[in-house]
């Protein structure tokens, strides 16, 4: 199969320079799409010889539309290629990754989108980075959705029509909702994919994360009303309904507050041995379940400041965490 890339990034540095080194031997070509970099980005990927595609950020950025720009570019360079490989800027194509990928998709028609194995680089220098890696660990097999660093047919892309550009986080779930809504099968393969250089390093980014996270559940959700269902309601009742509860049933009797955070408790102890099952040393489950019972409330603040967006019909404007 004929593969060619499409990498996404803003002001990334080095990030961004392991990137392209990293897929150019394993693709025909590369297309860059910058968002605003103020760095060395576009010189970084003109010198990796990538086509260079600059978005216009006089109009709202989404990572879905700087996808939709390097594909687009892709066509008018020619013959398509049989699939894309999207990949962010701050991700490493690993070596013999796009073989791989290929080969399997090449092998069942019926497969639209092909992900591997993804791991953090830098794993232990922040439980936020730990948290991501947790979060990359997947099993091998059909998929509902996957990150939006995957390999696509260029067939599936087109008949869908691409991302959905004013979906501002989530955007890959919500492309491949689509992707299955068509009949297509997405599929995880156990083949080393891509290592992820978040430099998630502080709290502050980690918070505003968990809020573009919650925009994801709400507005996807709005879009496919039978997708994310479980993240919102446990987004509602944690991060929004039991704190009024307790707040408002204090005046009532003292009680109330002590059942409210026995109810987190319990959800703590729950998420904790969960992250057990799955194979977590004791120690970093407690700590990972610490966030996941926090990040309830920046998810509760993401997803009202989606449905007042949408009530307002104000622009869907990216929450920048890093």
């Amino acid at each position: 199969m004929i593969v060619d890339a499409v990498i996404i990034g803003r002001n990334e540095g080095e990030r961004l320079v392991k990137a392209l080194a990293s897929i150019s031997p394993q693709v025909r070509r590369v297309v860059y799409v910058d968002s605003g970099s103020t760095d060395q980005s576009v010189l970084h990927a003109k010198d990796s010889g990538a086509i260079v595609v600059t978005l216009d950020m006089t109009k709202p950025f989404t990572a879905a539309r700087a996808r939709n720009a390097g594909f687009a570019e892709i066509k008018k360079q020619g013959r398509l290629p049989d699939a894309v490989q999207f990949v962010d800027g701050d991700c490493a194509i690993l070596p013999n990754w796009i073989n791989a990928g290929s080969d399997h998709m090449a092998a069942d028609d019926d497969v639209a989108l092909v992900v591997g194995l993804k791991s953090e680089l830098n794993r232990d220098q922040t439980i936020f980075n730990q948290m991501s890696d947790v979060e990359w660990k997947r099993p091998s097999g059909d998929i509902e959705a996957c990150s939006g660093n995957m390999m696509i047919r260029t067939s599936a892309f087109e008949q869908i029509g691409g991302f959905d550009p004013n979906v501002i986080a989530a955007e890959d779930d919500e492309l491949c909702t689509r992707l299955r809504k068509a009949g297509w099968r997405l599929v995880r393969i156990p083949a080393p994919m891509a290592r992820h250089d978040g430099g998630h390093m502080r709290f502050a980014q980690w918070w505003k994360r968990a809020e573009r996270t919650g925009h994801g559940f709400a507005q996807v959700g709005q879009i496919h009303a039978d997708y994310f269902v479980r993240e919102r309601q446990r987004a509602w009742v944690y991060g929004g309904i039991l704190p009024l509860l307790g707040i408002f049933g204090a005046f009532a009797s003292f009680v109330v507050p002590l059942l409210i955070l026995g109810l987190y408790a319990m959800s703590y102890i729950k998420t904790m041995r969960g992250l057990e099952v799955d194979g977590l040393p004791r120690d970093e489950a407690m700590r990972h379940a610490v966030f996941l019972t926090l990040s309830k409330f920046p998810n509760v603040i993401g997803m009202v400041r989606y449905h007042w967006r949408r009530l307002n019909n104000a622009q869907m404007r990216i929450i920048e965490y890093k």
